[in-house]
């Protein structure tokens, strides 16, 4: 059992809204990116042999920053973090493959794979919390 101070934080709203947007940072930091950039996002759907690039960033768009806003405002959260879990779980083979690389671009890539595992199991922790607290 936390300390009495300890255990107020842990149960407070502003602590859960904070921890749900520190979560969704990463993603809609690039959703936004994408949208504000959008011929740097089909590229990089065309670098990753994505097709239609244009098609694809859409939908990358749409699930980070569509997933995020769900995740932070607590409705339907489990909706938007599960299309981000497995967005997540998705760009492991396409765009982090460091078993078909070498030396440290395979180690590099292999450390973003075990964050992005992270980030998944951070994604089913969010969706428990928000059904368990009706949020």
């Amino acid at each position: 059992m936390a300390p009495a101070p300890i255990a107020s934080l842990l149960e407070s709203r502003g602590l859960f809204i904070l921890g749900r947007v520190l979560l969704c940072v990463p993603f809609f930091l690039s959703g936004f990116a994408k949208l504000f950039d959008f011929s740097a996002a089909t590229a990089e759907m065309a670098h990753f042999g994505l097709n239609p690039p244009a098609f694809f960033a859409v939908a990358t768009i749409i699930t980070q920053l569509g997933g995020s806003a769900l995740v932070i405002s607590g409705r339907y959260a489990w909706l938007g973090a599960g299309a981000m879990a497995v967005f997540t779980l998705l760009t492991i083979p396409i765009a982090h493959d460091f078993w078909n690389l070498e030396g440290m671009q395979a180690m590099m890539e292999m450390f973003f794979v075990v964050e992005h595992i992270a980030v998944i199991g951070g994604m089913i922790l969010v969706s428990i919390l928000c059904h368990r607290r009706g949020a």
